[in-house]
Formats: C-alpha cells, sequence, structure tokens
C-alpha cells in the first residue's frame, strides 16, 4: 500500500520511521518532510496546509492511506477530503478536531459529559475576562481557545499576571484570531501524564503511558514550549488510574461525540492532571503528541500501519498492540532563544556518531539540508530518542547522544525523566 504522511516535525519523523518497518508498505511519501524523514520515505514539496494540492498528488499516485500528522491541516478539514474523494485518511474530521482547535467547544463537551476538569470560564470580551481575573484569589491558567502550536497556555500564579496575559491575547493579537476566545481555568496542583489513544468511532486502546516537559527551563520553570521532552511509560499512572480514566474520562468524551453528531476516529490524547482527586482533563489534543511519539513509538512492537486502517475501517476491536517493555526517553534540542526568536541555517554536527550508538534514534524537527550540510530550521530541532533496560539506562544513552550533536546556540534541559526516577528511589 502507497501512504502519504502530512507534515515536517519531530513527531512526522518518527511516524515516518515507523510506517516505512510496515511489511503492508510498498510506498511511504512525506509532505513535506524533513532531512530525517528522507530517510524513510520520498519527501514531497507540499505544505501540509495546501489540502487540494496533496488531494491532487494522492489521486495522482494512487495512494491507499493518507496519514495526517499536525493539528492544522485536520482543523481544517483534510480527512474530510480525502475521504469525500474515496481515500482512506487516519485522522478526525473537521467538527470532531474542535476538540483541540476549539477549546471552548472542549470546555462545554466536558461539562456536559460531566469529565472532571478544572473549573472554568469562557470569554470573547476582554473587559470580561479582566473584571472576572480581577475578582480571583487563587492562581489561574489563562488559555487561548485557538490553536497556537502548544504555546497558548500561562500558568499565573498571581491574578494580575493573568489579567496581563489576557491582554496580550485578546487585545495586542498574540495569537491572531485563535485569541479572539479565552478561557480561565483554577490552576490543578499535581502531576501532568499524557494519555494517547486509537479511537474508531465507538473502540478505545490506550498506548502505553507518557509524560511531557513543556516549559523552557529545568524544574519545569519559564514559559512553555511545545515540548522540551518526554519519556514512556509515566511511572505516575498506574493501571488503576489507567482504568479510571478509561471509565470516567476516555470513554464519556467518546460517547459524547457521537451524541454530538461529531463520531471520533484517529488519535485522542489527553492531557491529564495526577490531582490528590485522582486524574482531571487539562486539554485535549486530536492527534500524536510531539515529543510523546518519540518514546512511544520506540516501544511499539506492533505494526502502526495495520493500527491505523484497523482504526480507518472501524476494526479497532481485531488490533492487540505489542509493547517493548523497556522504557524509552526523548530529549529535545532547541535552537538559543526559543521559545522567542531564534535563528535559523546553523550547521549541525555530530549526527551521524549519534546515530551510530545502539538503541538510539535522533529524529529530526526543525532540520533543512542547504549545501550539503543538515542545518537548524525551527525551534525545535531533534528529538533525542533512547531505549534502555531502565528509565535511568534510557536517560543516560539519550544524554550520551545529545553530546555528541552540536550547533550554534543549541539548548536542551539536563532534567528531562528525573520526575520518574526521583519516583522510584
Amino acid at each position: 500500500m502507497k501512504v502519504l504522511l502530512i507534515g515536517n516535525g519531530g513527531r512526522e519523523h518518527a511516524l515516518a520511521w515507523k510506517l516505512s518497518q510496515s511489511k503492508e508498505l510498498s510506498k511511504l511519501y512525506i509532505a513535506p518532510g524533513n532531512p530525517g524523514t528522507a530517510q524513510c520515505g520520498e519527501n514531497i514539496d507540499i505544505s501540509p496546509t495546501d489540502i487540494p494540492a496533496l488531494l491532487e498528488f494522492a489521486q495522482q499516485n494512487k495512494v491507499g492511506l493518507v496519514v495526517v500528522g499536525p493539528e492544522d491541516p485536520l482543523a481544517a478539514g483534510a480527512v474530510d477530503v480525502f475521504e469525500k474523494a474515496g481515500i482512506k485518511a487516519f485522522g478526525p474530521s473537521r467538527a470532531a478536531a474542535q476538540l483541540e482547535a476549539d477549546k471552548a467547544f472542549s470546555k462545554q463537551l466536558m461539562r456536559s459529559c460531566s469529565i472532571s476538569t478544572a473549573e472554568g470560564r469562557i470569554f470573547d470580551r476582554y473587559d470580561d475576562a479582566k473584571a472576572y481575573i480581577a475578582s480571583r484569589d487563587e492562581p489561574v491558567v489563562v488559555k487561548a481557545a485557538g490553536l497556537a502550536k502548544g504555546k497558548g497556555v500561562f500558568v499565573c500564579d498571581d491574578p494580575a499576571d493573568g489579567i496581563v496575559i489576557a491582554e496580550k491575547i485578546m487585545c495586542d493579537d498574540m495569537f491572531g484570531s485563535a485569541g479572539n476566545t479565552i478561557i480561565v481555568e483554577d490552576k490543578l496542583l499535581g502531576e501532568e501524564a499524557s494519555i494517547l489513544a486509537f479511537v474508531d468511532g465507538k473502540n478505545i486502546y490506550i498506548m502505553e503511558s507518557s509524560q511531557d516537559h513543556k516549559a523552557i527551563g529545568e524544574g519545569d520553570t519559564g514559559p512553555n514550549t511545545g515540548g522540551m521532552g518526554a519519556y514512556s511509560p509515566a511511572p505516575v499512572v498506574t493501571e488503576k488510574m489507567i482504568k479510571q480514566i478509561t471509565r470516567e474520562i476516555l470513554v464519556p468524551t467518546v460517547d459524547g461525540m457521537n451524541r454530538n453528531d461529531t463520531p471520533y476516529k484517529g488519535i485522542l490524547y489527553a492531557g491529564i492532571m495526577a490531582t490528590a482527586g485522582g486524574p482531571r482533563v487539562l486539554e485535549f489534543n486530536v492527534r500524536f503528541g510531539d515529543p510523546e511519539t518519540q518514546p512511544i513509538l520506540m516501544r511499539l512492537k506492533s505494526d502502526l500501519l495495520k493500527v491505523m486502517l484497523a482504526v480507518c475501517d472501524s476494526k479497532l476491536d481485531t488490533i492487540n498492540l505489542q509493547w517493548d517493555p523497556r522504557p524509552a526517553v526523548c530529549v529535545v534540542m532547541a535552537s538559543g532563544g526559543y521559545p522567542g526568536d531564534y535563528e535559523k541555517g546553523k550547521k549541525i554536527s555530530g549526527l551521524e556518531e549519534a546515530g551510530k550508538l545502539k538503541d538510539v534514534v535522533v529524529f529530526h524537527a526543525g532540520t533543512a539540508k542547504q549545501d550539503g550540510d543538515i542545518v537548524t530550521n525551527g525551534g525545535r530541532v531533534l528529538g533525542v530518542t533512547a531505549i534502555g533496560q531502565t528509565i535511568a539506562e534510557a536517560k543516560a544513552k539519550a544524554y550520551e547522544a545529545v553530546d555528541k550533536i552540536s550547533f550554534e546556540g543549541a539548548y536542551y534541559r539536563r532534567d528531562i525523566a528525573d520526575k520518574a526516577i526521583n519516583r522510584k528511589k
């Protein structure tokens, strides 16, 4: 089968790497891809949001399955377009993608389904948001309702800071139209975890747990990013908690989407806060997480293409996933200045040496090829991922590989997976 994978980030390199191992695959195209995905298939120079051009390519090349990686084309209705043309597409419809693309929609769905989440209010007028935040004595979380590349959430321990953030989002167009509506929530206390599941409209298959590190600084300090590293599994997620998340969060969400006439297919990603009162939803995403995908897929033994086809055909109940019991750790190497302004075009050295290490894969995220060299081309540049007998061993291997790679201004956290390691002591 010919497969077209849409996207060009670290998540897409990990998906391409795993899809390329399938015996069902005859040809893998990646649009537009990056230098890492070029090692797994053929890169095609089409933007992820140019849906008409992607459809034309898929039709001309007799593509059997389209896998939509990023949230933007999902929110724009890419899956609807391909399915209407008779081409199988992995991912939610435009209507279902509102779970991520519109946090107000998501909040209202959770309320209607009695899903445990933070208390919050939705605002489309700055003056109303300001007045509400000013009335609060406790920390608040301010969220842009639309898509903001993982950077639209602000935890404000002082509500006065929340007023400043709300003004930047709603009045100063910090995220453009994505910030026309904001959500103001109570701050949840606990430890975060990422729960990703395959959903085929009625059946749910939960993947191995993971934990992302969103803050730029060590010790989870500084502004949020798209993710500075991840590991799988997350020890904070117990078997008991998985059953509770399934029963009280995932099943009601899928049922609620069906009742809403927005049936859900694809990846359902629940960002969870493990609080003293049990798991509560921070947010939903409608695609594989980045960088959680890298360690999760390093551990997946089963054929990813077969699973995706089962989702498209509503036959997920016929699938049984096999996992490597060993943990995996991903460390993100970023451009200096990220998540703020940063420079591109910095030559990257040491990739070959790092890639030769056993049980290590260097996933490309923000890279490009220039005059024969691999150079930086984004905020998050690489996701250096390793698997080991223990989380500590996987972490050590990942950082051994990181130390072999260099580019001007390279920045990365040194404490990825420490929460898991310290928990086990």
